[in-house]
């Protein structure tokens, strides 16, 4: 399991620790990532997710899973999430439609 988030694409940054003496000692900057379950309200189901917390406060920020996963690019969307994506895209224009 990596370090990535699904939603927005965070991964680990890295960086230094500053002693007290200024002596510089590599070390990495994890996202804070929790595992989530996300409602979508389009295909009717429930994902589970493992996204960062400032993700999650993005996609309530946008109104709801399925309104984050529209307006988000494709290419910084994970695989599982582009398909899902895709999914919603298909069936609100099926909506639409009819």
């Amino acid at each position: 399991m990596s370090w990535r988030c699904d939603l927005t694409g965070k991964k680990p940054l890295s960086g230094h620790k500053v002693s007290h003496s200024n002596i510089k000692t590599k070390r990495r900057f994890m996202p804070n990532l929790q595992s989530v379950s996300l409602t979508s309200e389009i295909l009717g189901r429930t994902v589970r997710a493992r996204i960062s917390t400032n993700a999650l406060r993005s996609v309530d920020h946008r109104g709801g899973f399925d309104a984050f996963l529209l307006k988000a690019k494709d290419a910084e969307l994970a695989p599982k999430m582009l398909v899902l994506k895709r999914q919603i895209v298909k069936k609100s224009a099926a909506a639409k439609a009819s």
